[in-house]
């Protein structure tokens, strides 16, 4: 019998293929994971618990699937667009843009369903709109409806699930209120073309294209005014390209003071280069700012997926990867333009990610990640491809569908897999970190898990960028689709700042017994923490649910499960390796950060909970937050396959910074 101590002291290669589970003496299967799920690999070695999700609103149709694009004009003005079904709405700052037409509420009855008057509203039947400031007859305010009933000065509500609304028990109606209509604009897009269009912005002017819709803008000229247009393109392009059905570019970015279009139906290899600072001028000649024409020379015809610039412009298409370069090493001109092909793995048409100055991009076939950048001086060096997926290609099983990268705080590069699964990789080459993670958002969908359909990151001043998520839930028997926002990872130093429950919401304020504003999570059953503790699980009713215990602080949505399995345990043996030989976990010593409430096993069917409380502890006070080791008698067995599982249901934060097990291998 051998003795061990092994200690796993980084998780900084993730989750990991099982067909790498043979492969015990290589380094990353030291640092991998069989299952890391709803956690986060850090840069640092630990992981860590991802932040639930905050309901920002609903979409405009639940019924029609959405796509969200982000917006940024500079960093302290940055918005989500949700485009639906020939519709646009906005979210800035986490809530939803109001058309700035304020109504004047003088009325409110006490019926079923109320009247509602503003003279001269000018809503018609379906409008939705937000209500706020109404006196006496409180319980309308801070949510929104639609309209119905709607006569020249009054109309009634339904809720969001078409539910006409009963004031009769509401308080008597005393003054004052508004009524502001949800900000939508008309755009030109129906739901079966939105994965399809590209876009690039300059300043308040975003260029968006279709191969079967003309090149459109979008222009934002204050917070609650937006237009689209068809820009005019002068010059004498081939083919024309704004005026040339179903035959427009489908591709667009900047890249050195230039707007740049490729890949029209009959010109799928072709790049065209507007005038230097003239986005919309085409004209073409040999002086260095003019623009200019270029199509891509190959064996077979190779449609162009995507343009992505950094010093270099990269070019993505079905067979291979191209960099547009200059014989001169300066700007492009019409007469010193190069494009060099450097890889043949292909692309799909899915938007990559630039992560300082590498490109990351989904490989044609959709399943496989790869890192396309410069290695070398630059006069011997060239460009790579190497397979970011290589050691858990597994996890992208159904292929990915979209792209999004979150910057701060740890450097995440999330995808959207075809079920619906959220995807993360925590990316940071210079420390050798290519961690994937998986997520399932909380709630379910028919009998399945909620479905994330689309995904969308902004930066921020505040030190952490923003993840944005569209998920597809059956709600009160209904199908919803919600707009999301990952709450922050830094919540602080104790536990009411913390919000780990999913399409969830917060108070802070007086002692309250009872919490409302629930009503997108109408019938189900929701997770809440209370005053920085677990509360017992209840279910929403008319919008709201009681509290067991009053509470000063609360979040409140839908749970989610955490948890992390190791790989096969490796520690040695008196002649040779452990594997395959039984053996006996008999201690595991857990290091923590910030952490409470989490259960330690064997495996998900055999788990124990780690105490955090002891009689020292006022009962009627939370946990707090713990840093430091935790020594946990294992209940584990006598096994061949002995891993060791974490797991965390409660709504609560989770950080393990090591694993060190004690163990005996009995060589037989």
């Amino acid at each position: 019998m051998a003795r061990s101590a092994p200690a796993i002291q980084s998780f900084v290669a993730g989750e990991i293929s099982p067909r790498l589970e043979g492969r015990v003496s290589i380094e990353k299967y030291k640092e991998g994971l069989s299952d890391l799920t709803n956690m986060v690999s850090m840069p640092h070695g630990g992981v860590a618990r991802r932040p639930g999700t905050e309901f920002l609103g609903e979409v405009k149709t639940s019924s029609v699937k959405c796509r969200l694009i982000p917006f940024q004009f500079k960093t302290t003005d940055t918005y989500i667009l949700e485009f639906g079904e020939q519709i646009m709405r906005i979210y800035r700052n986490g809530e939803q843009v109001l058309s700035g037409t304020t109504k004047t509420i003088s009325g409110a009855t006490q019926a079923s369903p109320g009247v509602i008057t503003a003279t001269s509203h000018g809503y018609s039947n379906g409008d939705e709109v937000y209500i706020a400031s109404v006196a006496g007859m409180t319980e309308l305010n801070g949510r929104n409806y639609k309209v119905a009933n709607s006569t020249t000065h009054t109309f009634t509500l339904t809720d969001l699930w078409g539910t006409a609304i009963n004031t009769t028990d509401f308080t008597a109606y005393s003054s004052g209120g508004t009524a502001n209509e949800i900000l939508e604009v008309a755009t030109p897009y129906p739901e079966s073309v939105l994965p399809d269009i590209r876009f690039a912005q300059s300043a308040d002017t975003m260029y968006i294209v279709h191969p079967s819709y003309a090149i459109r803008t979008l222009t934002r000229s204050s917070h609650t005014s937006w237009s689209f247009a068809t820009p005019s393109i002068s010059g004498t392009p081939s083919p024309n390209l704004n005026n040339a059905t179903d035959n427009y570019p489908s591709v667009v970015t900047f890249f050195e003071q230039r707007l740049v279009f490729a890949n029209t139906n009959d010109n799928p290899q072709t790049i065209w280069f507007s005038k230097t600072a003239d986005y919309t001028n085409f004209t073409t000649g040999s002086n260095a700012d003019d623009a200019l024409v270029y199509t891509i020379a190959s064996n077979q015809v190779n449609a162009i997926r995507w343009l992505t610039a950094t010093r270099v412009m990269t070019v993505g298409t079905a067979g291979g990867e191209f960099v547009v370069t200059t014989t001169n090493d300066g700007p492009i001109t019409p007469t010193t333009t190069l494009i060099r092909k450097y890889s043949n793995y292909g692309t799909a048409a899915i938007d990559p990610v630039q992560v300082a100055d590498v490109t990351l991009f989904v490989q044609r076939g959709n399943r496989k990640v790869r890192e396309f950048r410069y290695v070398g001086d630059i006069d011997a060096g060239g460009y790579t491809a190497p397979d970011m997926t290589i050691l858990a290609e597994h996890i992208t099983e159904g292929g990915i569908t979209e792209f999004a990268y979150q910057q701060e705080p740890d450097s995440v590069v999330w995808a959207l897999r075809g079920d619906g699964v959220l995807l993360g990789m925590t990316y940071r080459r210079e420390e050798q970190v290519v961690a994937w993670h998986k997520h399932t958002i909380g709630g379910v969908f028919s009998t399945g898990n909620a479905v994330v359909e689309s995904i969308a990151t902004l930066p921020t001043d505040t030190g952490e960028d923003e993840l944005y998520m569209i998920v597809k839930r059956t709600i009160n028997s209904q199908t919803k689709r919600y707009v999301e926002k990952l709450n922050v990872f830094d919540f602080g130093t104790v536990a009411t700042g913390s919000f780990f429950v999913d399409s969830g919401l917060t108070y802070s304020g007086s002692a309250v017994t009872s919490f409302s504003g629930l009503y997108h999570l109408e019938g189900a059953t929701v997770s809440i923490l209370g005053n920085g503790g677990s509360h017992a699980d209840k279910a929403v009713s008319s919008g709201a649910v009681s509290l067991d215990l009053s509470a000063t602080t609360a979040a409140v949505g839908l749970g989610y499960t955490s948890n992390l399995q190791t790989l096969r345990l490796e520690s040695g043996s008196v002649d040779g390796t452990s594997q395959g030989k039984p053996k006996r976990i008999h201690h595991i010593t857990l290091r923590l950060f910030r952490t409470v409430g989490l259960e330690v096993g064997s495996s998900s069917d055999d788990v124990d909970r780690v105490p955090f409380r002891d009689s020292s502890m006022a009962m009627d006070t939370a946990v707090e937050l713990f840093t430091g080791d935790k020594d946990i008698e294992f209940a584990g067995g006598f096994e061949e396959d002995e891993r060791i599982y974490v797991r965390q249901t409660q709504p609560l934060p989770l950080t393990v910074l090591a694993l060190y097990a004690r163990m005996n291998t009995f060589d037989i």
